[in-house]
């Protein structure tokens, strides 16, 4: 008899997790630090203008139970939504989720960066032990190939092997690697944050 697959995918965030504004505003300042806290080492600083955030299930909620704040959103159907919508954000099985933010605060400086990397998309990997994974980005409605957008989403799938040694921390070297001609950068990871994303790849 074939031994079954064992599953580590992240489950999506259900109805039931997601509190009315009311009951969030109550615990937000907990729950904000403790998620914000969870943030520090999933985050990797690529060069001096962009940085990705490694995604989980907190990470997700965060996003969706802001969302509602700032939007005010209460309607079933709306919350539904934006729980749909940020599902996407969670990892499945052996697989990396990341939101990459090019970060220039000066808006003109911003737009010729983000028209300079057109085509980043397709430009961005994870290295790990010296071989290169490439990132898939999600894709979005009206995009313009003149240019990239200053928030952008990708996953990673990891050979199961090379997944399994990271959970189980075998991994001596990771990177985030754009190698987009505007702005080539290689950000290697600390052992703080490969430690962080081996515990989400071992979330059942």
């Amino acid at each position: 008899m074939p031994t079954a697959k064992l599953t580590r995918t992240m489950k999506p965030i259900v109805r039931s997790e997601v509190l009315p504004l009311g009951e969030y505003e109550a615990i937000r300042a907990k729950f904000r630090d403790r998620v914000v806290a969870e943030k520090k080492p999933r985050r990797v600083e690529v060069g001096e203008h962009m940085s990705v955030l490694f995604e989980n299930r907190d990470t997700v909620l965060l996003q969706i139970q802001e969302m509602m704040r700032v939007e005010r959103i209460t309607r079933d159907a709306a919350i539904d939504h934006e729980i749909t919508t940020y599902n996407d954000l969670i990892p499945t099985d052996d697989q990396l989720s990341m939101t990459l933010f090019i970060q220039i605060g000066d808006k003109q400086k911003r737009e010729a960066m983000l028209t300079a990397c057109a085509g980043m998309e397709d430009r961005v990997s994870i290295e790990v032990d010296g071989e290169r994974y490439g990132a898939k980005a999600g894709e979005k409605d009206g995009a313009d190939p003149r240019r990239t957008t200053a928030v952008q989403y990708y996953k990673v799938d990891l050979p199961p092997e090379v997944a399994e040694r990271w959970r189980k921390g075998d991994i001596q070297r990771a990177a985030v690697v754009v190698d987009h001609p505007a702005y080539p950068h290689r950000a290697e990871m600390s052992a703080t944050t490969r430690a962080a994303i081996g515990s989400d790849l071992a979330w059942t």
